[in-house]
């Protein structure tokens, strides 16, 4: 059973989208206060989390940028009556996975939490301490590329460019994702930014010149191959 989260201090929504949730099969754990529901994002493990923006004590804003900040990495979508494309991007770019304004009709809610819970079905190895293909070894604890025991320099872009599409290898991962979770929606950065360091990793990681362990998908996005 998925566990989700809710910090939503409206009792009507609060109410509505928690018996809605425990029918489809979810176990729900509701906290309608700012201060007790970042203490419980930080100390328990969830599958999702649902945040409103608004919220008593401490803002919505707030315990994303702590989660986010402390390397949480459960997915979270906003629920709020703010729909500035200015709170979106806030939102969005704190490292929330997903916004969606009130009100809004239950079953959207459901469609969005489980694409969210699909995309995180991907990054089970996530876990994993290192990674080998072949001459290199990606070691994710020590952050390091080591080729017959040489350690290959990278940048920080590059190393967490290079863990996200190994971690994600089993799919395309989107541009727009990669913009997101490398550079947290740098408002400077530009697609063209992440073509550059693609380039530039592809020829540290190349064997010889018929191997390309990074794939384009025109128009889509990149995938490693193993």
């Amino acid at each position: 059973m998925k566990k989700i989260l809710m910090i939503e201090d409206d009792p009507g929504i609060s109410r509505f989208v928690g018996d809605r949730l425990k029918i489809e099969g979810y176990d729900i754990n509701i906290e309608t206060d700012g201060i007790k529901g970042k203490e419980r994002a930080l100390n328990e493990v969830f599958d999702i989390m649902l945040i409103d923006l608004m919220l008593p004590l401490v803002s919505g804003f707030d315990i994303i940028r702590e989660i986010r900040t402390r390397g949480v990495l459960t997915p979270i979508i906003i629920m709020s009556a703010k729909f500035q494309m200015s709170d979106k991007v806030s939102g969005l770019r704190l490292g929330a996975d997903d916004y969606l304004v009130k009100p809004f009709e239950f079953d959207e809610l459901l469609a969005r939490i489980e694409a969210q819970l699909r995309r995180g079905s991907y990054n089970v190895e996530n876990e994993i301490d290192s990674f080998k293909f072949d001459s290199f070894i990606l070691q994710f604890d020590d952050c390091k590329l080591i080729k017959n025991d040489v350690d290959i320099k990278l940048s920080k872009i590059e190393f967490n460019l290079l863990s996200y599409l190994i971690k994600n290898r089993s799919r395309v991962v989107p541009i727009d994702e990669l913009l997101n979770k490398i550079w947290n929606y740098d408002e400077n950065v530009s697609t063209r930014t992440l073509y550059v360091h693609v380039a530039w990793l592809r020829k540290k990681i190349r064997e010889n010149i018929s191997t390309d362990r990074i794939r384009t998908v025109r128009g889509i996005g990149y995938q490693f191959i193993s």
